[in-house]
């Protein structure tokens, strides 16, 4: 099977674009601009943001922001699961001896 590029039109906010990228990276890519339109869509049906260059750079905070908030909760739950690990290793420790 070939690395080399493929190109896929993806529909954002009624428009086509051309983008390239891997074969194994295709599915990946057509979610993301099914998420992006979706985002974009909400935004424009609040009315509150006027023009697509608006929309998309709310949707891209938007999404921004619950990239980072996500991460930080990983770091969260990743912290909390070590902790536990920790105490897990402690007790087993005491029970051995």
């Amino acid at each position: 099977m070939s690395n080399s590029p493929i190109t896929l039109t993806v529909n954002i906010l009624d428009r086509d674009y051309q983008v390239s990228c891997p074969p194994s990276e295709q599915q990946a890519l057509i979610q993301s601009a099914r998420y992006l339109d979706e985002k974009m869509r909400e935004i424009r049906s609040k009315g509150s943001v006027v023009g697509t260059d608006r929309i998309a750079v709310m949707a891209a905070l938007n999404t921004s922001y619950e990239l980072l908030d996500s991460s930080e909760r990983l770091k969260e739950i990743d912290q909390g699961a070590e902790s536990l690990l920790d105490k897990l290793d402690k007790a087993l420790l005491k029970y051995q001896n």
